[in-house]
């Protein structure tokens, strides 16, 4: 029995290996797709603000209270400030072509005397709260407005984003100079206001000590907020868009199996060979077994294939590295499972049509629809409520939140059972009624 396991497996092989265009389809289709919504997922998560932002940063003030602006931007954790390309500071020209070629969605300009302006504003604004009529004569300082050149095809939200960033960093340098005024002006107030009290007493001329006021405890919030993902490790981290499609595109490509999977098998029905081999002393289960076990094994490689996609091809082209938690036996279970179910819809769908012209159509279009409301091409959580409840119908959907388990929320074998059980009930569900319509069409005639 084993020995016509092996020869069907072999026979299997042999068949797919001189199918190019099959093996176009299972092997180099998912590997472009996988490269290419990582790559465009991971530019939509930086216009997001999910990941860090290049900013160009030209400083032509020279000052301090420049860098203090640059600084906050910074801290805030998704800007990246370039001041330098190719080794060389950049100028403002330079940095507005760089915007127009697209290299860089925005930039922020330090105009010459900002610092200054702010400082003398600042004084004149402290001074007004202080001392009340005191200065009101004098005009007031103009300050240069901070200058930000955007591409033209940036909108929305991403926009809003860097507006917020860069007036967050800004009220943050504003308060800050406003505190080390006042701890300048205060004890003058102090000064002033003693004096007045005190001349009735004839006390004009005292001298009066005001040791010199500190603000900078007012740098630091009372309130902090804690963001943690709901997740049962301390461990996880946000998913990046290379763990969000790697599993997704994989178990895309694993189900595409179904094409030559089925074609091989309406082949064998309308030329006889499925008749003749059911007539040898070979069960039926001996032959489907074999052909169950050899696409197993193209699966698999698939799903190896994009791992290592994953792992080594996407970094090199400015992705995150696929990090795949701590469980390689759930990855593998989960992934053996996905297979079966796989074969399993190829051999029903390769049972139940009659041509192969009409399974290449049906197969195709039924597991881009599965994919579609499964949540591979777009995340579950983004579809309206009706989607979200035929997105459980998917095994696609069973499947990819399976490998999300492991990826992201530090899943086990435990967690990903359910998920795993399904698919394998499914590959039963459909093995059986195939062995019910296949060996009843067999045996009469």
């Amino acid at each position: 029995m084993l020995y016509q396991i092996y020869a069907t497996i072999i026979k299997e092989l042999l068949l797919l290996w001189r199918d190019r265009a099959g093996m176009l389809v299972l092997f180099v289709m998912p590997a472009v797709l996988v490269v290419v919504m990582s790559l465009v997922q991971e530019n939509i998560l930086i216009i997001m603000g999910e990941t860090s932002t290049k900013m160009l940063f030209v400083e032509l003030d020279g000052d301090p209270l420049g860098r203090t602006i640059e600084e906050k931007l910074i801290e805030s954790g998704s800007i990246e400030v370039v001041k330098e390309i190719d080794g060389r500071q950049i100028t403002e020209k330079e940095a507005l072509s760089a915007i127009l070629n697209g290299n860089f969605q925005f930039c922020v300009i330090i105009p010459k005397g900002f610092s200054k302006a702010v400082k003398a504003r600042t004084r004149q604004s402290v001074s007004r709260s202080l001392f009340n009529d005191s200065v009101t004569d004098e005009i007031e300082t103009s300050i240069p407005d901070l200058v930000v050149y955007f591409d033209p095809a940036v909108r929305g939200g991403f926009r809003s984003s860097v507006l917020n960033a860069l007036n967050q960093a800004t009220l943050g340098m504003e308060i800050k100079e406003k505190m080390k005024m006042f701890s300048e002006l205060v004890p003058k107030k102090i000064n002033q206001s003693v004096k007045e009290m005190l001349s009735p007493f004839g006390a004009e001329d005292l001298a009066v000590d005001v040791a010199e006021m500190q603000f900078k405890w007012n740098e630091k919030r009372l309130l902090e907020i804690s963001e943690n993902p709901a997740t049962s490790s301390i461990f996880e981290k946000t998913p990046s868009s290379v763990q969000q499609n790697v599993p997704a595109w994989a178990l895309f490509g694993m189900f595409f199996i179904v094409v030559p999977m089925a074609g091989a098998l309406i082949r064998e029905k309308q030329d006889g060979t499925l008749s003749r081999l059911m007539t040898m002393p070979v069960s039926y289960l001996t032959l489907i077994f074999g052909k169950v076990l050899a696409y197993i094994f193209v699966c698999l490689s698939q799903f190896a294939l994009i791992l290592i996609i994953g792992r080594y091809v996407l970094p090199m082209l400015g992705t995150p590295m696929l990090e795949m938690g701590t469980n390689p036996v759930a990855i593998f279970i989960i992934t053996l499972s996905a297979a079966l179910a796989a074969t399993g819809y190829g051999i029903l769908l390769g049972t139940f049509s009659s041509s192969f012209e009409q399974a290449s159509m049906f197969g195709p279009i039924s597991i881009v629809i599965a994919a579609a409301i499964g949540g591979i091409m777009v995340p579950v959580y983004a579809m309206p409520k009706m989607m979200k409840a035929l997105s459980m119908l998917s095994p696609l959907n069973w499947g990819h939140d399976a490998f999300l388990d492991i990826f992201i929320r530090g899943g086990d074998v435990r967690s990903i059972m359910p998920e795993a059980g399904s698919l394998f009930l499914l590959f039963l569900v459909m093995m059986l009624i195939s062995w019910f319509f296949l060996f009843r069409k067999i045996r009469t005639g």
